[in-house]
């Protein structure tokens, strides 16, 4: 089962990495305007997402990475309470923005039971 939380956590972390190219629109209006550098910090942080996956996958360096994908959700946090906080700006429900939140947390604690 763990295995199984394992894989699905990376599966989920390479699309969502995948996801800053094919939807880097939204995600670059994700971020206040006054962010310099809105498209580089998307395509980065995707790659970033993708590569963590990866290392997550392999057991020699899933334990440091679990660790570093932990402090990238919470270090992107913010972000997520901005598209909370400006929900008129985007074509989704406020209340999946809302909801969102604590999903950044159970997101959290999922990828720091599988690192072991």
């Amino acid at each position: 089962m763990k295995k199984l939380a394992l894989y699905a956590f990376c599966l989920l972390f390479i699309a969502a990495g995948v996801g800053h190219y094919i939807l880097s629109d939204f995600f670059i209006a994700a971020m206040p305007e006054w962010v310099p550098f809105r498209p580089a910090i998307v395509y980065i942080s995707g790659i970033m997402e993708i590569l963590l996956a990866i290392g997550l996958l392999m057991k020699r360096t899933r334990e440091r990475t679990g660790i570093l994908i932990a402090a990238f959700l919470v270090l992107v946090f913010p972000v997520n309470i901005y598209m909370a906080l400006s929900s008129e700006n985007y074509d989704l429900p406020a209340v999946a923005l809302w909801l969102r939140l604590p999903l950044q947390f159970l997101l959290v604690w999922w990828v720091l039971k599988v690192r072991k």
